[in-house]
């Protein structure tokens, strides 16, 4: 069991780094004028999803389901 935690607290810390450069990689969510001007529809707002911006998103939030899991498991008494 031991060895268990080891290796759970080791993925727990990768996921804590790797979370965090993941976030900290994301652009703003503010694009200044060009959002108020109507800008934000254009064919790169519209795919959105299929971009390098749209994989941070995913990313991050399967990252951070992860440290919610991992957080939860290692804080349990077994």
């Amino acid at each position: 069991m031991n060895i268990l935690r080891i290796v759970l607290t080791v993925i727990f810390v990768i996921d804590c780094i790797s979370l965090t450069v993941v976030v900290l990689m994301q652009e703003g969510k503010q694009k200044g004028l060009g959002a108020i001007s109507g800008m934000a529809d254009t064919y790169w707002g519209q795919n959105k999803g299929r971009s390098m911006e749209g994989h941070l998103v995913l990313a991050t939030k399967i990252m951070a389901i992860l440290f919610m899991v991992l957080a939860i498991v290692l804080n349990m008494k077994f």
